[in-house]
């Protein structure tokens, strides 16, 4: 397993945090910091990723920022309730394979998750984290979206757990309609607690 420094930034608004990634993926480059996993809530923000598309896909933002980044994907949504994860990790020999690294992610996550009773599992080609409902309806609960440079990675992984799930309507996130997404809290049927899930997950992508 890997020996991290991991970083429990509260909350922290998405400009500040891009800006603390990049300065981290450098100085990991140059091999001044060890692999560095950080922990963040953000205030409402939208991101987009390289997806040529993306953008078509925020239908109402309203008063949240629209935020265009590196990392692959569509668009998704970031704020209060929701756990997001940065790994700045360096990708050494044996290990520079990116599909490999984000079933890595999804790995952390679906085992985070069973630490609260909840299973999920992976949909073929999409992606992230997925659950059946009770209902049987396929829904998503983590996103990920991930850049490299390098050999290091940034970005990373977003986990719905009190999640407010109206702001997704605003959006198709990930190119999905909005009632795809759900939060740990939703299908739980009881609150979370952030700090709990924090505690409780394995290091992600950790290898």
């Amino acid at each position: 397993m890997r020996d991290w420094t991991v970083v429990d930034l509260g909350t922290e608004g998405f400009r500040d945090c891009w800006a603390r990634q990049l300065a981290l993926l450098e100085q990991r480059q140059k091999d001044e910091v060890p692999d560095t996993l950080l922990l963040v809530e953000h205030p409402h923000v939208f991101t987009l990723g390289r997806r040529r598309d993306a953008e078509a896909n925020v239908l109402m933002p309203g008063d949240v920022e629209v935020i265009g980044i590196e990392r692959g994907g569509d668009v998704t949504y970031h704020g209060p309730g929701q756990i997001v994860a940065y790994p700045i990790v360096r990708l050494e020999d044996g290990e520079r394979d990116l599909h490999r690294y984000l079933r890595n992610l999804e790995d952390a996550v679906i085992a985070t998750c069973a630490r609260f009773g909840l299973a999920t599992d992976r949909e073929p080609g999409k992606t992230g984290v997925w659950l059946t409902t009770a209902a049987g309806m396929r829904r998503k609960l983590c996103s990920i979206g991930i850049a490299c440079r390098k050999w290091v990675t940034f970005h990373g992984l977003a986990l719905n757990v009190t999640t407010d799930l109206g702001y997704f309507t605003r959006i198709n996130p990930c190119g999905f309609e909005a009632g795809v997404m759900t939060s740990m809290a939703e299908e739980l049927g009881v609150g979370v607690a952030m700090a709990d899930v924090k505690r409780r997950a394995p290091s992600a992508g950790a290898r």
